[in-house]
């Protein structure tokens, strides 16, 4: 069965943006590649039960187990030794992708406290966006009594488009809350 969020994209937002931009055929319009869910954990890296649970609660966030990230070099100054763990790393895709970017948008985001709306700077020049969660208990997933200290995520979406603005267009129209840029 195809997710809920791709029937959406494939029926209503790709001939809507084909529409808006004047694009030639749809394919030639904004596309969303893959996720990229990242979780550091430090110091915490070095201690298997912390691991396990940072595991576990990223497993449950996105249904796919998470890898394990080392750090590349020594640096004295931050007590990191090269080949220890750094923190864990997810890339979703697929039917996985769609199903994850749905619950993000519709249950996880409305449940943080004081959310004013995502910051619309966060692309890059390819038309990438990256943003930062503080907690990972806003997801439903995660069971808050065996939480033992909350920790941040950062998300990545890859998507393929021509600029930045195809991009913010495509999520604009996927529900993401962003803030409204006022000009004084």
């Amino acid at each position: 069965m195809e997710p809920r969020l791709k029937e959406i994209i494939t029926k209503e937002i790709n001939p809507s943006l084909k529409e808006k931009f004047g694009y030639k055929n749809l394919y030639m319009g904004p596309k969303i590649e893959k996720i990229v869910l990242n979780m550091g954990l430090g110091l915490d890296g070095n201690d298997s039960k912390i691991l396990s649970s940072c595991q576990d609660d990223l497993a449950n966030i996105t249904g796919q187990k998470p890898v394990i990230t080392k750090f590349r070099k020594s640096i004295a100054n931050f007590k990191t030794r090269k080949n220890s763990n750094s923190g864990l790393k997810v890339t979703l895709r697929k039917s996985k992708m769609y199903e994850f970017l749905d619950r993000l948008v519709n249950i996880a985001l409305p449940r943080i406290k004081d959310f004013r709306g995502l910051n619309p700077n966060g692309f890059d020049e390819f038309g990438n966006y990256t943003f930062g969660i503080k907690e990972q208990i806003i997801f439903p997933e995660v069971n808050f009594d065996k939480v033992d200290k909350i920790r941040g995520l950062d998300i990545t979406i890859v998507i393929k488009s021509m600029d930045k603005v195809h991009s913010y267009e495509l999520l604009k129209r996927l529900n993401f809350p962003f803030k409204e840029t006022r000009s004084n």
